[in-house]
């Protein structure tokens, strides 16, 4: 019978804790909206004389 008692305690226990699903979260709480900023054209100009750090070249990159 202490067994059936035990099972029963704990069972209402798990219900007490976990009886109930959390509340829905809604969609607009998920959300957030921000304006986009406008591109910087300068950030994208090629630069002839930088533009050797951004190449890949085994022999560069083995100092030859």
């Amino acid at each position: 019978m202490e067994n059936r008692n035990g099972t029963d305690n704990a069972s209402a226990a798990r219900r007490a804790r976990f009886g109930a699903l959390p509340e829905r979260v809604r969609y607009e709480d998920m959300v957030e909206e921000k304006e986009a900023t406008p591109g910087d054209p300068a950030r994208h100009a090629h630069d002839p004389e930088g533009s050797w750090r951004f190449s890949s070249c085994l022999a560069v990159d083995l100092g030859l």
